[in-house]
C-alpha cells in the first residue's frame, strides 16, 4: 500500500522541498542548476529564493483577511467595465457579475474595484467640447504659454456668475483614479443656462479685486455697457493697472454686441482674445 501524501494547496511546494533549494542557492548553485536538479520549473525557484531573502522563511504566510470570492476573471471584468464607462452604477456592476455568474454583493464588486485603483467620485461638470472648441484652445495656450509675468499682471479678468439661492444639484459619481479628475470620461458636460436667485458681475486682476455689480433683471447689451461704463475703468484705476490694461471677457453674446464693441473700442480698452466654450472664471 502506498503511503498517502497530503494534497498541496495552490500547487504550493513542500516546505522540506523549498528548504532544499533555498540550501542549495545558499551553497552556490544558480537557479538553472537547481531547477535541473529538483525538477522545478525555474520560475518557481527564483520565486522561492526571493520569499526566502525578503521575509527570511520558506513557510507559507498567513494570508491578509478571508480570500476573495471574486475570481481574477471576474474582477478584470469589472475593472474593465470600470475604465470602458467611468459612469457605470454599482447595479449595473451586480448585474453583469451575475450574468457572469461571480459573486454579486455590493461589498464585493466595491472591494474589487477599490483595489485596482478606481474609487467612486462626484463627476466635475464642464462645457460640452466640440474638436472645433478644443483645438482654439490649444492653439490659445500655446500662443500664451510664454506670456512673462509682466503682461499677466496687466490682465483685468471678469465674468458674470448666477448664484442659485434655492436649487437642486444633481451629482454622479465616476469611478476614476487618482489624477483623472478632469479626463472627458469623468466629466458631466454642461452648456450655459439661465435661471438663478442673483446675478453679479466682477473683475480683479493679481493685484486684488476690482468691482462687484449686482444686475437685477435680465441683462442686455446697453446694461453690460453700461456696467462697463460706470466700473470697469475705475476698477483698473483702483488696481493700479494704469490704461494699458488688458481686458479678458467671454464670448457672450452681449460682451460681443456692436453696443459694447464700440464702447471699448471708443475708450481704447486692448481686450483679450478668449476662445468658445472656455472654462468659467466665476
Amino acid at each position: 500500500m502506498s503511503e498517502h501524501k497530503p494534497s498541496m494547496k495552490s500547487k504550493e511546494l513542500y516546505v522540506d522541498l523549498r528548504d532544499r533549494i533555498v540550501s542549495r542557492n545558499k551553497s552556490g548553485e544558480g537557479y538553472r542548476k537547481i531547477s535541473a536538479a529538483m525538477k522545478v520549473p525555474m520560475s518557481t525557484v527564483a520565486s522561492i529564493i526571493r520569499k526566502w531573502k525578503k521575509f527570511k522563511t520558506t513557510r507559507t504566510l498567513p494570508r491578509a483577511g478571508r480570500p476573495s470570492k471574486l475570481s481574477d476573471r471576474g474582477r478584470r471584468a469589472l475593472v474593465r467595465e470600470v475604465t470602458k464607462n467611468p459612469m457605470v452604477t454599482l447595479s449595473e456592476l451586480q448585474r453583469s457579475s451575475v450574468e457572469r455568474g461571480e459573486p454579486f454583493r455590493r461589498t464585493t464588486i466595491s472591494a474589487a474595484i477599490h483595489q485596482s485603483g478606481l474609487y467612486g467620485r462626484v463627476a466635475r461638470r464642464k462645457p460640452l467640447l466640440s474638436k472645433r472648441h478644443m483645438a482654439a484652445r490649444l492653439e490659445f495656450a500655446k500662443r500664451h504659454l510664454k506670456d512673462s509675468q509682466t503682461m499677466r499682471k496687466k490682465i483685468l479678468w471678469s465674468d458674470e456668475t448666477k448664484i442659485e439661492l434655492f436649487g437642486v444639484n444633481v451629482r454622479r459619481h465616476a469611478g476614476r483614479k487618482p489624477g483623472t479628475t478632469h479626463h472627458q470620461a469623468n466629466t458631466i458636460p454642461i452648456v450655459k443656462h439661465g435661471g438663478g436667485s442673483i446675478m453679479l458681475w466682477g473683475c480683479f486682476s493679481a493685484a486684488g479685486t476690482g468691482r462687484l455689480v449686482r444686475i437685477k433683471g435680465k441683462m442686455t447689451a446697453a446694461m453690460y455697457r453700461d456696467i462697463l461704463d460706470e466700473n470697469l475703468l475705475q476698477s483698473a484705476l483702483d488696481l493700479r493697472l494704469g490704461r494699458r490694461f488688458i481686458f479678458q471677457q467671454d464670448n457672450n453674446p452681449k460682451h460681443t454686441a456692436k453696443i459694447s464693441k464700440e464702447w471699448l473700442q471708443d475708450n481704447s480698452v486692448n481686450v483679450l482674445e478668449w476662445p468658445s466654450q472656455s472654462p468659467d472664471l466665476n
